[in-house]
């Protein structure tokens, strides 16, 4: 029997996100990304190690990988319910020009604003009054993800790298575990009782006995 994709694997994959109407807008593939146009020379095209149930993808796509075997391809569906979300227009919002000038910001229609954690696009500003859409850009719209699933990741240390890269969009993290017991290098101080909780959530995902944070030391 084939070896099925389980809660909480570590697994490699390959993806094409597509709209219906077969236009990319998001991809491991950097072929893929060029011949889009969608390509970024900030993004490093490779396959990515996640770990399902987590959502380090969109949720119903990570859903989706439930059951799955390793070394086969999917073409997954999702309805924008499982994928962006649906359209709501109560995340269309008339905020005051007051907002954003003690903030510091001009508004001008397709700028992407945040305010107080909360992502959105400028539809329009005239006189005092602009309006903000905080639905995500692809709210309302089924997609379709080509997916290969490549293998089952079980080296501890990679699991951890790649886990907190994702979590921290950071690229090439130092990570070193011996006999069980992890260090990882971070650019930045975590909060204690960040750092206890994420140590504690890590060692249940990877079953290591141990995982220490320190901070990368800058030079002078």
């Amino acid at each position: 029997m084939a070896d099925k994709i389980k809660q909480h694997d570590f697994i490699e994959v390959n993806y094409t996100g597509k709209f219906k109407d077969e236009s990319v807008f998001d991809t491991t593939n950097e072929t893929t990304a060029k011949k889009h146009n969608i390509f970024s020379p900030q993004i490093k095209y490779k396959p990515t190690i996640i770990c399902v149930g987590e959502k380090q993808l969109i949720e119903g796509l990570d859903d989706a990988l439930i059951d799955k075997e390793f070394g086969q391809e999917y073409i997954i569906e999702l309805k924008p319910e499982e994928a962006f979300g649906k359209k709501n227009f109560k995340k269309i919002k008339l905020i005051p020009i007051a907002e954003f000038q003690k903030r510091k910001i001009q508004p001008q229609p397709g700028m992407q604003i945040d305010l107080d954690g909360e992502v959105g696009i400028v539809k329009s500003a005239t006189g005092g009054r602009i309006i903000v859409n905080f639905n995500h850009p692809f709210a309302g719209k089924e997609v379709v993800y080509q997916v290969k699933i490549n293998k089952k990741i079980t080296d501890q240390a990679l699991q951890l790298k790649s886990f907190l890269e994702l979590t921290f969009n950071q690229k090439d993290l130092k990570v070193t575990v011996t006999e069980n017991k992890a260090e990882a290098t971070l650019p930045f101080e975590l909060p204690e009782l960040l750092t206890k909780e994420l140590s504690k959530k890590l060692q249940d995902l990877t079953k290591l006995k141990e995982i220490k944070f320190k901070t990368e030391k800058k030079s002078s």
